[in-house]
Order: structure tokens, then sequence, then C-alpha cells
């Protein structure tokens, strides 16, 4: 029965699922339903009854468990189903009851805004009244803060007034310093007329009190002998009444810096004068500028109007009357001056503060004259000339600080700038045109001495080098990073250009490219690479780097990504494309040369190559080995070329040049003597002495291994002297390592050595076994026998 039953299950089981299997296509989600369910029973099934038929028994009790479940989740379903329709008729009357009052509420609302209206219009006629009445309050409380300030200035005005009276100089710098923070305070009213008044009025005591305190100072300035215009021929005794005098001097001078407060807030609402290249600067101390005004009168006495003194040639008169001012007046400020400064807590270097006024003197008169140079070159030229020395001076002697702007940014307000950037270039080209005209150009001005000449640089590169060493000193100091770039620019071209000027020499020298200018030449070209190359790594030029990276392109051109990066790292240099540039124009100079010299060369070689190298007598057979008489013309050529270069080109150079001879003789030999020819025993041991004996000597002078630049011909040597047996076997290693080695023979000599290793025993490393066989092959003729 129990049998039965689980395959009437099953079946019915097959039924739901052929019956899932018969439904409509559209209907996934009841076949994925159908599927979960079928899976469920399964698993339900195997779980509870599992393979086991004894286990059947179980299905009556797994039956009644799960009708028993389906009678409950039935009843949960009915509960769920009744209580559902009550809690929506529970929500429909409590939104019923909700609408009820919210009309309630509008309706109220609706009224209490009928109310409002009628009660505001009632209200407005009310309402502008009092708007009138608050207005008029309004304006009597300005005006009564008007009358107010008015009281308080006249309040001022009097007070200062009777201090002045009974001299009470403290109170009445206190008071014009309120004066003065009242007028700051009113800045931003609408006031105008009052503001003018009180401007008007503290200008007016301020003078006063400043004139009073400046005539005191001037009093007490002359009895200490102020100013020095002159340094003194004999030391001036003290005053009688010198301690009351310094008691008076910091007592002025403390009060004048009091009054400097009032002084500064009036004087940043002066619009002051901007001149071109100039930043502005705090003023200066009021006490300083007191002490500058008889020194002021006298520089434009002396330096404007029609005084024969105020010339534009002379440029030097005035900037070195200032630094003599300078000088003499210097100790006075800190002997005098300075203590009491710091005495008074003021943050003031009087040395530098004098500088600076008397600076302002030299900067005025500049900014007047350089417009009026800037058609005759010769004075623009003096001008820059002495305004570079005064600006050295300026720092140098009387330690004037870098952050302060010194006379060089007259130099740079762009008209002006320009012209010295053209005059620089039109006096540079005159200079390299005069130079390369005269008769001495490119010989050195130090041949006669060793030790300096070692470039052996011609005078006309030495002295363009200079002119460029000279333009940079000129512009070093120059306080903005673009105008250095615009003159590093200028050398720039200026270089290039001398370039041009040596390759035109240089072709026209060409046909004679072992003569002494176009040696000279090639000194030139080499010289100015290596100065080139020494000012990359210089500070200043590195500085100009990286300055050349944020702002170069406005100077120097677009630069590009891979040049821009290369400085930013320090890996390249400003010079970089102009040092490719020589260096093309050396090696083609070089090149030129060494052709020259070994046409020549194999000119005088042609006997040597084809003599009789397979008929000559054995070693034995000779008394002694000599040099073969058809090598001495070559050799005798050889010593010749180089003696003569080495006087002529500089150590660098003449060092590319043997090493580059002795690589293209290397080769011309080896190709053209010993592989053109056949050799016996002495033709070999002849060649051997002419090479190791006379040649590598030759070049001994300038290395202590000449044959280890003639490998070609060393190597060469060796393979042809080698004795009978050893150059046997050498055959039998390089045929069996060209036919290849049977494998029972190479299991019988597994020590065969390779081709290579044979022949780096013999000394051999620059020659492959290819050329070793057909060297071999060149004494075959006596290897024979």
């Amino acid at each position: 029965m129990a049998a039965a039953a689980v395959e009437q299950d099953n079946n019915s089981m097959n039924g739901e699922d052929s019956g899932v299997n018969k439904s409509e296509p559209g209907s996934s989600c009841a076949e994925g339903v159908g599927g979960c369910v079928e899976q469920h029973v399964a698993e339900l099934l195997q779980r509870e009854i599992g393979g086991d038929l004894k286990s059947l028994r179980k299905v009556g009790g797994l039956l009644e468990k799960l009708t028993a479940e389906n009678m409950l989740l039935e009843e949960q379903v009915l509960t769920v189903s009744s209580s559902v329709p009550l809690r929506v008729s529970a929500a429909l009357s409590a939104a019923e009851e909700a609408r009820t009052k919210l009309e309630v509420l509008l309706q109220k609302e609706r009224l209490l805004s009928n109310t409002l209206q009628q009660h505001l219009q009632g209200a407005q006629s009310w309402a502008d009244s009092l708007g009138q009445t608050l207005g008029q309050l309004d304006t009597l409380e300005r005006h009564m803060k008007y009358l107010q300030c008015l009281a308080r200035i006249e309040e001022l005005s009097d007070s200062i007034q009777q201090f002045l009276m009974t001299n009470s100089v403290w109170e009445a710098i206190g008071a014009v310093g309120n004066m003065a923070t009242l007028d700051m305070g009113l800045q931003e009213s609408g006031c105008s007329h009052l503001q003018a008044f009180l401007r008007e009025t503290l200008h007016f005591w301020h003078k006063i009190l400043k004139d009073k305190l400046a005539s005191d100072f001037e009093e007490v300035l002359t009895q200490l002998h102020w100013p020095i215009v002159s340094p003194p021929t004999q030391s001036l005794s003290p005053p009688a009444n010198a301690q009351e005098l310094n008691s008076q001097l910091e007592l002025l001078v403390s009060q004048l810096l009091s009054l400097q407060m009032s002084d500064d807030l009036i004087s940043e609402k002066k619009e002051l004068p901007t001149r071109p290249g100039l930043p502005q600067t705090p003023p200066l101390s009021l006490p300083i500028q007191i002490m500058l005004l008889p020194l002021s009168k006298r520089f434009r006495y002396h330096f404007t109007g029609n005084r024969q003194t105020n010339s534009l040639n002379k440029p030097e008169w005035y900037l070195t009357q200032v630094l003599v001012w300078m000088g003499h007046n210097s100790p006075f400020m800190e002997e005098k001056i300075q203590p009491i400064l710091d005495r008074a807590g003021a943050n003031v270097n009087a040395k530098v503060e004098l500088c600076r006024g008397l600076l302002t003197l030299a900067q005025e008169k500049l900014t007047h004259d350089a417009p009026r140079l800037l058609y005759d070159d010769t004075l623009f030229c003096h001008l820059v000339d002495e305004v570079l020395q005064f600006e050295k001076e300026l720092r140098s002697t009387h330690a004037y600080p870098s952050t302060y702007p010194g006379a060089l940014p007259i130099l740079l307000e762009e008209t002006v700038f320009q012209k010295w950037l053209s005059v620089e270039r039109k006096m540079a080209v005159e200079k390299v045109d005069a130079m390369l005209s005269t008769e001495g150009a490119w010989s050195s001005q130090y041949k006669d001495i060793t030790d300096i000449d070692e470039l052996k640089a011609p005078d006309c590169a030495e002295t363009f080098m200079t002119l460029l060493l000279v333009i940079t000193d000129r512009y070093r100091s120059l306080p903005c990073p673009q105008a250095q770039l615009s003159f590093l620019a200028l050398q720039r071209e200026l270089v290039d250009d001398f370039r041009i000027r040596l390759t035109q020499v240089m072709k026209e020298e060409s046909r004679q490219p072992l003569g002494a200018r176009y040696c000279a030449i090639l000194n030139a070209a080499n010289y100015i690479s290596t100065v080139l190359s020494d000012w990359g790594d210089n500070v200043f030029f590195l500085q100009l780097q990286q300055a050349a990276v944020s702002v170069g392109e406005e100077v120097l051109g677009p630069l590009g990504v891979t040049e821009s990066g290369r400085l930013a790292s320090l890996e390249g240099s400003l010079f970089e494309g102009l040092l490719a540039l020589l260096e093309r124009l050396r090696g083609d100079m070089l090149g030129r040369l060494l052709e020259a010299v070994m046409r020549d060369v194999k000119e005088k070689a042609y006997p040597y190559s084809r003599d009789k190298w397979i008929s000559l007598p054995l070693q034995c057979d000779q008394a002694t080995m000599s040099l073969s008489s058809s090598a001495c013309p070559m050799l005798l050529c050889l010593r010749d070329h180089l003696l003569q270069l080495q006087q002529l080109l500089c150590l660098p150079l003449f060092q590319m040049f043997w090493q580059g001879l002795a690589e293209r003789l290397d080769l011309f030999l080896y190709q053209d003597v010993i592989l053109y020819n056949h050799f016996n025993e002495g033709g070999a041991a002849q060649l051997q002495f002419d090479m190791t004996r006379n040649l590598f000597p030759l070049f001994g002078h300038y290395c202590k291994r000449p044959e280890n630049f003639f490998k070609h011909v060393k190597e060469a040597c060796i393979i042809l002297n080698l004795k009978v047996g050893p150059a046997l076997l050498l055959c039998d290693v390089l045929k069996q390592a060209e036919e290849g080695v049977e494998e029972e023979e190479a299991s019988v000599r597994p020590q065969q050595p390779t081709p290579e290793s044979a022949l780096n025993e013999l000394g051999v490393y620059k020659l492959s076994a290819s050329d070793a066989q057909i060297l071999l092959n060149l004494r075959s003729a006596w290897l024979n026998h």
C-alpha cells in the first residue's frame, strides 16, 4: 500500500509537471514557481524518506504533518482577509473627519485674513505718519552726529592750538594723531565736505607742528655740523654744549617719530607719481626726511637747470656725488641717530634710510635723463656703464640691502631696456667684425707660453668669449629674471652668429685643411664649446635655467615639453642646442683633417703595400732586422703630420685627431697591405718588425700602449708569425668548427677548444675566426711545406 501511495504521489507530481510544461509560453513566472515547488517536494521526500524502502512507513505521519500545516496557513489567510476591510474602513473614516476639520480651519483663516486686511487699511495712514516722523528723527540724528564730528574737530583743533601756545609738544602730537585717526574713520562715509574740512584742518596743524619741530631739528643739526658735504680737513672739536645738543637731538627725533604715524596716514592718501621700473617702497622716516633736505637742495642746485655740472654726457658727476655723500654722512647716522632710534623702539636702520633718500635723488635724475639719450648710442652706453658701476658700489661699499631697489630698475623701463639690448647687439657685432678683420685674429696671444696656451684659442675666439663674459657681468645683477633671459637670448644669438662666421671662414680654408688658419678655426670652435659647457654648470646659469622653465617661452620662444622637462630636471643646459651645432662643426672639420692626412699617407704607403712579402729572406738569414725601405716615406709623412698638428691643435683636439688617425691607419694597413698580399716567414717577420718597432713607437709619444689602437694590425701580425705547429693546430680547430664535428668524434675528444678560446690563448680578441682563417690562407704557401 505504501509503495502504491508513493507511486501515486509520483504520478501526481509528474502530472503537475506535465501540466506546467503545457502552460502558455508567456507564463514564465508560473513555470518558475512550479519548478521551485517540484524541487522543494523532491528535496522533502529525499530528506524524510530517502532511498530506503523501509522508510515508507513515515509517509502517513508526513501526510498528517503537512495537512496540519496547510490548515494552519488557511486559517491565517482567512483571518487577514477578514481584518483588512475593517482597517480600510477605519482609515476612510479618519480621512473624512480630517477633511471636515480642514474645511472649518480654512473658513476661520478666511475670516481672519479679511479682518486683518481691514485693520491694515485702517492703520496705513498711521504707519505713513509714523514713517515720516522716524525719517525726521534719522535726519536729526545724522545732523547731530555731523555736528558732533564738527565739534570734535573744533575741540581737537583748539586743544592743539593751546598745546602749541604752552609748548606742550607731546600733547599736540597726540591730538594730531587723534585727528588723523578720526580722518581714517570717515573714509567710508559719504560726507565729502566734512572729509575735506577735516583733511584741511589736519594738514594745517600737521604742517605747523612739523615745521616747528623741523625748524628746531635743523637748528640742532646745524650746531652738530650736519650735513657733511666734504671730508673735513681736520677733526672738528665737539661744541661746548654737546650734552645739551644731544639731549635736544634725542627729544626732537623721538617727537618726529611720534608725529610719523599721522604723517604716514596723510601720505597714504597722496597719489604719489609712479616712476617706471621703481616698485613702491615705504616712506622715509620723518627725521631722515628733514635731514635730507639740505642735501636735496644742493643736489638740485648743481644738477638741474643751466648749471655746468648738469651735463647729459657726465652722469658720473651726480652718481659719484650721491655715493660721496653716503660715505661722508654714514658715520653720523650710525653714531648719533641710530642709538636714538633704537631707544625709541623704531625698527629703522639710519644708514639705510640715508642711502634710500639720496638714492631717490639719483633715481629721479636718471628717470629724467635716460629718455633723452635714446638717440645717442655713445652717451647711452656711457650712462649704462655708469649706472652699473654705481649699483655695484652701492651694494658692495655701502652694504645697501638687496631687498630695496637701486638704480637698475630705471634701465628696465621698456623703451630704455629695448634700447639697451639693441645697443649691446650692435656694439657686439661691430667688435666681432673688427676683431675678425685684424691681422692676428687667428693667432694665439699666448702661443709662446705653454702653461697658459693649453686650448690654443685664437685671439678672435678669446676676445669673443671675453665679450660675452662682459655682457654677463653687466646683466648678472639685474633684479628681473625675464630681463636676464632677454640678455641670455642675445648671447645665444651672438654665439650662433659667430659659429656661422667660423663655418664661412672654414669653407674658404677647406682647400688647405692642414694649414694653420684651418686648425685655428677648429681650436676656436672647441674653445667656445668648452667655455659654454663650463657655463652650463655655473650656478648663475643654472638659476637662469630654472627661470627659463617658467618665463623662458616669452623670451627664448617655445621650448617644447621635452626641452622644458630636461631644463627643469637640470639634465640639459641653456646652451645645449648651440653645443650640438658646435660639436657638428668640430666633427666635420676633424673629419676633413683626417681625410687630408690619410690621403697623403696612403699616397706615400703605396710602394709599401706592393712589396713582395712572399719572397723576403728569412729572419735567420739576416744579420739584423731593419725597417723596410718602402715604409720610410709613409712613416716620415706620419711623423711630420703628427708633429705639425701637435703644435697647431690644442691637446683635446690633438688627442681626438691622433686616435682617429690610428683607427683609420689600422684599417688601411689591415685591408690594403696585409689582406692584399701573401706572406712567407720572412715577410711576416718583416711586417711585424715594421709595425711593432717603428709604427707603434711613433704613436708611443702620446700614450703608453699604442698597440691597443692598432688591434687589427697587431693581431694579424700574431697570426702571420705563428710557428708551423701552432698554426697547423689553429687551422685544424678553425676547420673543424667550420665543418662541424661528428657526435662520435666529439665524444672521443670532449676537450676540443672553440675557435674563440684558441684565438684568445694566442692574444687575438678583435679578429673573428673567419678573419683568422683568411690570414692563415695568406701564408699557406709555406705552411704546405
